[in-house]
């Protein structure tokens, strides 16, 4: 997935904030993932918590990174680890020196993009679905069993999307029948690309965080929404009544998330690894999930929660297709970014 924002207090206008903690490890992220549980043994260990800087997109943290901005630590989706690699901007973990590395979901690192004989790329953190979320007093069931709903004209206008490329074409690639976009056609793309125009007109906004879906929502402006979990748990712990389908008959998009080392960093290398370690402990799964609303890689910690959390959080089994989001052809990913800007445009 390329989420863009978790926060719920932040101001979005400001696409970069830093707040000044520990100067010697600097991570880039998503509000809202500075909970203080995912970082609870390293601030135990040095007294202070990380410095943060808070980002807007994936595509923000990878241009932060490779205009040398100095992050030590950063948090991408998967399909960015080979424009990462590419540039030169991440090295390989020591795997040694995490101890819940053998804890970690095997079928995160399946693909040699995240782990190969040179080692393991990024380390697997966080994941979800994208599905639909929609106002269950409003929308009948009928209307979101399929991922159509977003093109039905008694939805126009109330509608929305991420303002994320990568979400958005899963969207586009599962509505026109594909669920594996690592060697789409130029037909098929041109066929997703076409559904996205048709819906283009009636999408009420590309939000830039799950907070501003919630708040279209709750307003009444929107019914329904294209919307990663966080989404999800932000209105039911506000007590809007709010469904989340995952299993339209045509699916949803599955996607992992996780932390690499960046070579241009200037802080501590213990640190960093300090900080992964509090990260992906086991008891770090029940705070993921709790506080922000998403899966946590440590099986181990999964485990340890009842399965009755996980279905009301989204983020239990799928029984039906999946779009995982999983690395793919960086040309593909670049024209997807610059037709999805178009289509924003008018064109």
């Amino acid at each position: 997935m390329s989420r863009l924002l978790l926060s719920v207090c932040f101001t979005v206008s400001l696409s970069m904030s830093v707040q000044a903690d520990d100067p010697e490890l600097i991570v880039t992220d998503w509000p809202g993932f500075d909970a203080e549980g995912m970082y609870a043994t390293y601030k135990e260990k040095w007294g202070v918590r990380p410095t943060y800087a808070f980002v807007t997109s994936d595509d923000e943290t990878f241009q932060k990174a490779i205009s040398g901005f100095g992050a030590d630590v950063s948090h991408p989706c998967a399909q960015m680890v080979p424009k990462y690699r590419e540039a030169g901007l991440i090295e390989p973990w020591d795997v040694s020196r995490i101890p819940e590395f053998k804890n970690i979901m095997p079928e995160f690192l399946a693909s040699p993009i995240i782990q190969d004989e040179a080692g393991v790329w990024i380390i697997p953190a966080d994941w979800g679905a994208t599905a639909i979320a929609y106002n269950a007093e409003m929308v009948p069931a009928e209307d979101i069993a399929t991922l159509q709903v977003f093109a039905d004209p008694k939805y126009a206008g109330k509608i929305t999307m991420p303002n994320a490329s990568d979400d958005v074409w899963a969207l586009a690639y599962l509505a026109t029948g594909v669920t594996d976009w690592t060697n789409v056609t130029d037909d098929q793309f041109n066929t997703a690309a076409d559904w996205l125009r048709k819906v283009h007109p009636g999408v009420r906004a590309y939000v830039n965080s799950s907070t501003e879906m919630a708040q279209l929502m709750k307003s009444g402006e929107v019914m329904i929404a294209w919307s990663w979990p966080d989404g999800l748990s932000i209105l039911q712990k506000e007590g809007f009544p709010v469904g989340y389908q995952r299993t339209p008959k045509e699916g949803v998009t599955t996607w992992f998330c996780g932390l690499v080392n960046l070579k241009n960093g200037k802080g501590s290398e213990d640190k960093a690894y300090d900080y992964v370690n509090s990260w992906i402990r086991p008891e770090a799964a029940e705070v993921l999930v709790t506080s922000i609303g998403y899966g946590h890689a440590n099986a181990a910690g999964m485990q340890t929660l009842d399965p009755a959390v996980l279905d009301a959080a989204g983020l239990g089994p799928i029984d039906g297709p999946t779009l995982p989001q999983l690395p793919f052809d960086l040309d593909q990913r670049q024209r997807q970014l610059e037709t999805f800007d178009r289509i924003k445009a008018g064109f």
